[in-house]
């Protein structure tokens, strides 16, 4: 009996003795695993910084707006650049072509100018790099395209996708090696206890006993399951062409904060056009120099922005000032971009509708930086604002201002303008029960004459 005593602790001496062997193996496939997650990592990194910065311009292996950027390093080693003008490139191409002869031999690329990337380190400017250099060439339809889909994606995707998935991986190596651990626990166990127990049973095997034995439970568990995917992927889809926050650079810095605020300038004297067109207009080199002819600047810094307005108009500031006809056009980045089947008249909305500009635009007068795509919540927080809560520049976010936005209180005809006149006197005459729906709430909006039928905005 003894002696029977001591050949089962020894057993399971063995048996521990294994386990915990097995569990430092698994261990060290996790923490190997960990590490090699920063590569994968860092081409994540680089897809979406790629997405978000480069691929409204470039693409991996076609020229566009911007030439191709595959190999790029490369090209601009070969082709004499200076050490680190690349990165210099990136983060402002007026400093690269000031220190770098080959920089200005690539901007003669195209008219459109550079975007600024002050923003960019050097690690993530390489993480672009090395994620558009581990593309693989294909050729689809006679077109060159990219493995990675990366090109002509304007969407920003959040780069906690990755770190999902390794996380993902070091939990799954974890109950494997977790499992490992409990089954010789179990045989040892059984052993101890005089149970059978069948030490060639799989894992598979296992498993499928398991869910045998626990089958509401999965059936539950995986209609849950199904549900949440179902959810997450209609969710997802929600984010496809999102624009918020979206800011290009500009060739001259242009201050809102003190034309608009400082100064008071109405937004109506530069955008001049935008009480009568569809479009709201970039204000002429002319509308500048009205202003500028004697407004030279306070500062080193804005009289370098304000030459560079006399080099596009063509001016001579010295002496009293002379038009010498040599002009150099403004290239502005066009920073609110519509989708072509979408309708939006300018005048429309500030004559009739009477919309501030700040209701889609924010509070001009605060801005220290060229104008942005705003997100919904700064414009909440600008006095006056109707408070909206979907994405800016999604269909969502019109429909609901739609919704909210009041043609006028109480009657049609309270704005005295004879716009509405007809509309009012049809319903009073007609259908004064309809009439009567409108303004229960006490005010006529824009919904209610029409304003969320697919041909107002929809070509």
């Amino acid at each position: 009996m003894f002696f029977d005593d001591r050949l089962t602790v020894f057993y399971m001496e063995i048996s521990s003795s294994q386990m915990f062997r097995n569990l430092r193996k698994w261990s060290f496939g996790a923490i190997t695993l960990l590490f090699l997650s920063n590569s994968f990592n860092s081409l994540a990194q680089g897809e979406d910084l790629f997405k978000v910065k480069c691929a409204t311009c470039h693409q991996v292996f076609k020229d566009g707006t911007g030439p191709k950027l595959f190999e790029v390093r490369q090209k601009w080693e070969e082709g004499g650049a200076l050490d680190g003008s690349i990165y210099q490139w990136v983060n402002n191409f007026d400093a690269a072509m000031a220190a770098d002869p080959y920089a200005v031999a690539v901007s003669a690329y195209s008219g459109t100018s550079m975007n600024k990337f002050p923003d960019l380190s050097t690690d993530q400017i390489n993480a672009i790099f090395d994620w558009v250099d581990s593309q693989e060439q294909q050729v689809v339809g006679g077109d060159t395209v990219s493995t990675g889909g990366g090109a002509n994606i304007e969407e920003k995707e959040s780069s906690t996708g990755w770190i999902w998935i390794i996380l993902g991986l070091v939990f799954a190596t974890l109950i494997f090696a977790i499992g490992g651990v409990r089954r010789q626990l179990q045989s040892a166990t059984a052993e101890a206890e005089g149970v059978e127990y069948n030490e060639n049973a799989t894992f598979k095997e296992e498993v499928k006993q398991w869910g045998w034995n626990n089958r509401k439970k999965v059936v539950v568990g995986a209609v849950v399951l199904t549900m949440g995917l179902v959810v997450a992927l209609f969710l997802s889809l929600y984010t496809i062409g999102i624009v918020e926050d979206y800011q290009p650079s500009q060739p001259i810095a242009f201050p809102h904060s003190v034309h608009a605020g400082t100064n008071g300038i109405d937004c109506k004297y530069c955008h001049n056009t935008v009480t009568e067109s569809k479009t709201a207009g970039l204000p002429t080199v002319n509308v500048c120099m009205n202003c500028h002819k004697q407004v030279t600047g306070s500062t080193p810094e804005q009289s370098e922005k304000i030459a560079k307005i006399y080099e596009a108009a063509g001016f001579d500031p010295e002496g009293g000032g002379k038009y010498t006809g040599e002009t150099k056009p403004i290239i502005w980045n066009k920073v609110h971009n519509l989708p072509d089947h979408v309708y939006f008249n300018h005048s429309q909305h500030v004559v009739v509708g009477g919309i501030d500009c700040k209701q889609c635009h924010g509070d001009m007068t605060k801005m220290t930086e060229t104008a942005k795509v705003q997100t919904i919540a700064d414009l909440n927080k600008v006095e006056g604002n109707i408070k909206l809560t979907r994405t800016t520049l999604t269909m969502g976010w019109c429909i609901e201002c739609h919704q909210e936005k009041e043609i006028s209180m109480g009657t049609l005809d309270t704005k005295k303008d004879g716009y509405y006149d007809e509309i009012h006197k049809r319903l009073v005459s007609n259908d004064r029960a309809l009439y009567g729906e409108y303004l229960e709430d006490g005010k006529v909006t824009v919904k209610e004459l029409g304003g969320w039928e697919c041909a107002k905005c929809h070509y």
